[in-house]
């Protein structure tokens, strides 16, 4: 059910949030999405959120194992209690665990909003079809997330094998702990760069923390942070919007 708003505007839709991995990026979501609904609703409008934060260590205790079926379970779980909370929508706050999207949306009857919908809206509104993948390993190296942008005609390119492990590292024992580096910065555009001399039209920052490294005033090629992304399609969403009319090509479920 929505939360009943007073005086005459429509209600909202619940927003349940899988956050945690890591909190600094859970922030972000939390902020961008009050911020475009207070934006638009006026008054003391804020999003009605239902919020499970994980425990990122125990999260990436199971990436480091590759034990995904652990984490589909903890996600999935993490998803229920949204839904138990009010949640008449979901979302995974990060980009690496929509590896257990499958997972979280069996386990729940609301529809999940996957994250890299969110980069096929922004792809679209840039009016490019080809994009650039930053983010962990698996973003870049596995078919998960390339498939979902393929559903929307969007192609994409990924950094040589001795970037990908960088960009990996950096997001890992530094970014995920907060902990922002002037030399990991250079690495990373210089990495954007040569994306963009390989046919990408705009690089998509594929890890939800990496928006904090880098931003649309260090390259002229644009960015997109999915974290930004992601969170602007859910407030589309909390405001009342059907998902699918908001998507390139209605995707249907994971």
């Amino acid at each position: 059910m929505s939360t009943a708003q007073p005086g005459s505007r429509a209600p909202m839709t619940t927003l349940g949030l899988v956050g945690g991995m890591s909190w600094h990026s859970t922030v972000t979501y939390y902020r961008r999405i009050n911020e475009v609904v207070a934006q638009r609703r006026g008054g003391h409008a804020s999003a009605p959120i239902a919020l499970q934060s994980l425990d990122f260590d125990e999260v990436r205790a199971c990436q480091v194992a590759q034990d995904y079926e652990a984490s589909g379970r903890l996600l999935a779980r993490a998803a229920q209690r949204c839904v138990a909370g009010g949640a008449e929508a979901v979302a995974i706050c990060t980009n690496l665990m929509h590896k257990n999207a499958p997972a979280v949306e069996a386990a729940v009857e609301v529809p999940l909003v996957h994250i890299a919908d969110a980069v096929a809206v922004r792809a679209r509104v840039l009016g490019v079809t080809t994009v650039g993948l930053l983010g962990t390993r698996p973003v870049m190296e596995e078919d998960f997330y390339a498939q979902r942008l393929a559903r929307h005609g969007i192609d994409v390119v990924t950094p040589g094998p001795e970037d990908r492990v960088e960009v990996d590292r950096v997001v890992f024992e530094e970014l995920t702990r907060g902990v922002l580096r002037e030399d990991s910065r250079a690495r990373y555009l210089r990495i954007i760069a040569d994306l963009a001399e390989r046919g990408a039209g705009a690089v998509a920052l594929a890890c939800t923390e990496i928006g904090l490294l880098v931003g649309p005033d260090d390259t002229d090629l644009p960015l997109v942070d999915t974290a930004l992304a992601h969170a602007d399609l859910l407030a589309e969403v909390c405001l009342g919007s059907d998902l699918d009319a908001l998507l390139p090509h209605p995707v249907g479920r994971v």
